[in-house]
């Protein structure tokens, strides 16, 4: 079963909070008038019984208000609507006064005999044809001190047939008003989510073949801004890393390729006619020695590799730098001293790392320097310790390095004379092993060279007094 769309989800949802509000409204609007009204016919009937017992002041004894009753019948007189009944309260079957029509029922008399001096009661009743009344009662004290009960009672009809009016008519525009809810809902909703389309279009167009495609934000809203900005920036991510994974397949086949083609040549080579067994040997030795360069790549792929995937990191340790680099250095003491090299380290700090990797970061830093460094020269490892960084600078001279090499001494298989590293076994991966090493610790590989001068190479790591990632 298909699912509804999200602006046919959000129109919907829109239009049922819509309805209930609607219905919310029409419901407090009937109360409040239904209030309203009440509150005005018990004003009307608060009032017109004001002035009965101001006419009611003119009379002096009950009896006077059966033989003289024009004075009230004035105050109702045109007003259809209401009715007056006078009890005298020693007699309470026969009303003295009686104008209008309805009440005619036997309870008026516990209605009047219920009524408060100085205090209008208001109650509401039914007559025999199913009409509404709202009565006012109260007792009035004649000029004689004797009491009599007034009844005013109201016709609710009016009221009735209006609030009837309101209710016919609210619930004819009641559908046309939620559709009409409905329908805006849904296009609102439509039209905000019309960017959404974009984000659709972008995404087809996005392959392996083609990550240059863009979002655009201009008169985006600021959510979905937001999402296309991630969005824009996670396929500028990918779209580099996939060039890097391309360039840098194309120049592993490259590196493969010539020790591959030297194998097979000279395997073609010796094979088209026989050889000595002198000659045998020297292209088993050849080929030993191109063996070895692959063998070599592979070894340094397998190791960036591991460098490279987060889930293979191993335990980190309190790492002395200054035992590293005198490791590193008893290391190459033999290299060194066969080209009248002398290695040195001052300075100590310490860190957080993988014991192995930094000793073969500064192994390859070290394995440069020496291959670089002219004869009766010096190479330097100094160690500094700041505030957020402990640094270790390996530092030789020699020919330095032209400064349009600088920014890709890190890149893989990289190499500032081609020829002349090849003909001496590097792979091309040693400075981007170091790099890789570098993040895998949080630190930073950096290079500082001017030709002819010092040639400097620096390994930063985060300085665990003054870091709180770790």
């Amino acid at each position: 079963m298909k699912s509804a769309s999200l602006s046919m989800r959000l129109g919907l949802a829109v239009s049922i909070m819509g309805a209930l509000l609607v219905l919310f409204l029409a419901v407090l609007a009937f109360l409040a008038l239904t209030h309203e009204l009440d509150k005005l016919s018990k004003d009307n009937l608060s009032e017109k019984m004001r002035q009965i017992e101001h006419s009611l002041s003119l009379y002096e004894k009950p009896v006077d208000i059966n033989i003289k009753p024009h004075v009230l019948l004035d105050q109702v007189m045109g007003h259809d609507h209401l009715n007056l009944t006078i009890y005298d309260l020693i007699n309470m079957r026969t009303p003295l006064l009686k104008s209008g029509f309805g009440l005619t029922d036997p309870r008026v008399e516990l209605k009047a005999a219920g009524a408060a001096a100085d205090k209008v009661s208001y109650s509401r009743s039914t007559d025999d044809q199913g009409r509404h009344f709202l009565t006012a009662s109260r007792l009035i004290r004649l000029p004689n001190g004797t009491n009599v009960a007034v009844l005013l009672s109201l016709d609710c009809a009016n009221d009735e047939a209006l609030l009837s009016t309101y209710l016919s008519s609210t619930i004819m525009a009641l559908p046309l008003l939620l559709l009409l809810i409905g329908l805006s809902a849904w296009a609102v909703v439509k039209r905000g989510l019309a960017p959404l389309r974009e984000f659709r279009k972008v995404a087809a167009m996005i392959s392996a073949q083609d990550l240059s495609h863009r979002l655009s934000v201009v008169k985006m809203p600021q959510e979905l801004s937001e999402l296309a900005h991630g969005i824009n920036f996670m396929l500028h991510r990918l779209d580099s890393d996939v060039q890097q994974l391309s360039q840098f397949s194309d120049d592993l086949a490259h590196e493969l390729r010539a020790p591959i083609s030297n194998l097979m040549g000279k395997a073609q080579v010796t094979l088209s006619r026989e050889r000595s067994a002198e000659e045998y040997k020297a292209v088993l030795e050849s080929s030993t020695q191109e063996l070895g360069r692959v063998a070599r790549i592979v070894s340094d792929m397998l190791f960036l590799a591991q460098v490279s995937n987060p889930a293979a990191l191993v335990p980190f340790e309190t790492i002395a730098l200054e035992d590293e680099a005198s490791k590193v250095i008893d290391l190459f003491s033999l290299s060194a001293e066969e080209k009248h090299v002398s290695l040195s380290v001052t300075g100590s700090g310490s860190t957080i790392g993988d014991r192995l990797m930094i000793q073969r970061a500064i192994s390859n830093l070290m394995s440069n320097a020496i291959r670089h460094c002219p004869a009766g020269q010096a190479i330097s490892i100094t160690i500094e310790v700041h505030a957020t960084e402990v640094s270790l600078h390996v530092a030789n001279p020699g020919a330095g390095i032209e400064p349009q090499h600088l920014p890709h001494l890190f890149d893989r298989f990289y190499r500032v004379d081609t020829h002349h590293s090849r003909a001496k076994g590097s792979t091309g991966l040693g400075l981007a092993i170091v790099k890789s090493i570098m993040s895998l610790h949080q630190g930073v590989a950096e290079v500082n060279s001017c030709p002819g001068k010092i040639t400097t190479f620096k390994l930063g790591f985060p300085n665990i007094h003054g870091h709180t990632n770790w």
